[in-house]
């Protein structure tokens, strides 16, 4: 590997506006100054998407998926023809969901394997994962079990806000009973690492409570006394400046986010609500505790606009960027 970083960037679900937003990036070349892109994905989906949508396909090598030889710079396409089946754009299906299953796998081997210096991932639709025969809440939880890692959680992360996530893919229901001060501590020294990197310096995090008004001391709920706190304790006592349990309908008011570098969330709508509603565009995910660099674009599949021409590529564009700072890291 020369001095470029190799990111690898998947394709997503095939149905969605992943191929779209693969080809806008190939074809803005805004990358070749910082890194080589290798999109992986199958070749004549990305062909009949630039055909449908009007978006050229760009003049890149084409190789298959493991060629030992160099990245050439400053992209390639990766094919990986998908397996049987159809696709319609903006409809789920188990052979779209195993393609998309496919491109993360082959993205992940050759991360671990040293061939990339970092994963950008495009959207994945769980339903059709799932129809596929893999049980998996989205793309964290796939890369958790393919890299054998047990220590991890979800942030996202923009200039406006950045949040983690205690629980993440989750029916409201489970939510409590999930909640551990010991995930609660880990969640807070993996985003403390993570941001420390990034920002390179010692930060300071908030941690929101689960109940309406912090509990009300008790009036509420109890999982802030019994779990929240002695997870913030725990963290304080190795060294993270945090502070909370913080009423959640006033830690995302400017005054009261612009005092942390991150927010601790309890469950995904309490952290995705106001990091959409703040920078649904330029939002990054970040799957943290990895042996891997990973980051993703932050919206979904979007099957209402799939291969319409209209789909925006900026999240994947921050995603690549912020991949190539944490690879060099």
């Amino acid at each position: 590997m020369n001095e470029k970083p190799v990111i690898a960037v998947t394709m997503g679900d095939p149905a969605g506006i992943g191929p779209e937003i693969c080809l806008r990036v190939l074809a803005e070349g805004v990358f070749a100054d910082t890194c080589r892109l290798a999109v992986i994905g199958s070749l004549s989906i990305l062909r009949r998407v630039a055909e449908t949508t009007g978006i050229a396909l760009p003049d890149v090598p084409v190789r298959g998926i493991g060629d030992p030889r160099p990245y050439p710079a400053p992209a390639c396409i990766e094919d990986l023809p998908m397996q049987g089946g159809s696709v319609t754009p903006g409809v789920c299906s188990a052979s779209c969901g195993q393609a998309a299953f496919d491109c993360v796998a082959a993205a992940v081997r050759a991360a671990l394997e040293g061939r990339v210096s970092a994963l950008a991932t495009g959207p994945i639709n769980k339903k059709s994962l799932n129809m596929a025969g893999h049980a998996y809440a989205g793309h964290t939880e796939i890369l958790a079990e393919m890299t054998g890692t047990d220590r991890y959680c979800m942030m996202l992360t923009a200039d406006a806000l950045t949040v983690s996530f205690v629980t993440t893919h989750l029916r409201y229901a489970n939510v409590p009973g999930s909640l551990t001060a010991a995930r609660v501590t880990e969640v807070i020294e993996l985003t403390a690492e993570a941001l420390g990197r990034i920002r390179k310096r010692a930060v300071r995090l908030g941690v929101c409570a689960l109940n309406p008004h912090a509990g009300e001391q008790g009036l509420f709920g109890s999982e802030e006394t019994e779990l929240i706190v002695p997870g913030i304790e725990a963290a304080r006592g190795r060294g993270i400046d945090v502070e909370g349990p913080l009423p959640p309908d006033t830690a995302f008011t400017e005054g009261v986010r612009r005092r942390f570098d991150g927010v601790i969330c309890q469950y995904h709508d309490q952290g995705h609500i106001p990091f959409k509603m703040l920078a649904f565009e330029t939002g990054v995910n970040v799957t943290l505790g990895l042996p891997i660099v990973r980051t993703s674009v932050d919206h979904g599949t979007a099957f209402d606009i799939a291969w319409q021409g209209i789909a925006s590529p900026v999240s994947l564009s921050q995603a690549i960027r912020l991949a190539v700072e944490l690879g060099r890291l």
